[in-house]
């Protein structure tokens, strides 16, 4: 069992990371494995909607990370998403890397745990983590909780240390998570099947 960790910061080892760490930590505590993935400084594509990953299951732009993400997600069982808080949203980048990331291939990902943390100076927490949680839930991906949105405070690793309700919330989105799985896989060990999505009905507005 594994988990995926997106750092979506551009600093490797900023206030994300630990926040990130410390979730990766207690999985471990439960038995469950990690692997991180740093979205880093390079120049992330936005999607074009070309299509062209309907068929092939893979982004066109293969200059990035993306790809190598996709083939990461399919393989774990629960996914963690991080990013700091700019103007009360995620980092542009992170979410450039998102969209092509779940465009045409969340079908690979359905009913895999997700989560979202988000780490901010002060202000903006809940507006970014919300919008990353879109993601997840259009890709039938079951949404794991905390105790208290999943954000932790400062303006540096060292500040984030000490804000100590925000890492028992990292912790406790952990143990949430690694109980999920669990469950998952003995529901699977048991005979138990997923769910089998209709056909989509997709309606337009505009007539």
């Amino acid at each position: 069992m594994n988990v995926l960790l997106i750092n979506g910061s551009p600093h490797a080892r900023g206030c994300t990371h630990t926040a990130l760490t410390t979730v990766a930590a207690q999985l471990e505590k439960q038995g469950i494995a990690s692997q991180m993935i740093h979205v880093g400084m390079d120049a992330v594509r936005g999607c074009i909607a070309c299509r062209k990953c309907a068929d092939t299951g893979r982004c066109v732009f293969t200059d990035d990370k993306v790809n190598e993400t996709i083939d990461l997600l399919r393989q774990a069982d629960g996914l963690v998403v991080g990013s700091p808080v700019y103007y009360a949203g995620p980092n542009a980048t992170l979410c450039a890397f998102l969209d092509r990331l779940f465009y045409m291939k969340a079908a690979g990902y359905a009913l895999k745990p997700a989560a979202a943390v988000v780490s901010c100076r002060r202000g903006g927490a809940s507006a970014a983590f919300d919008r990353l949680n879109k993601y997840f839930t259009i890709a039938r991906m079951p949404v794991v909780s905390s105790q208290y949105w999943n954000s932790v405070h400062g303006n540096t690793p060292e500040e984030v240390m000490q804000d100590r309700e925000g890492l028992q919330t990292m912790r406790t989105l952990a143990d949430n998570m690694a109980w999920l799985i669990k469950c998952i896989a003995a529901g699977k060990a048991a005979g138990i099947l997923p769910p089998v999505p209709e056909a989509w009905e997709k309606t337009n507005f505009i007539r």
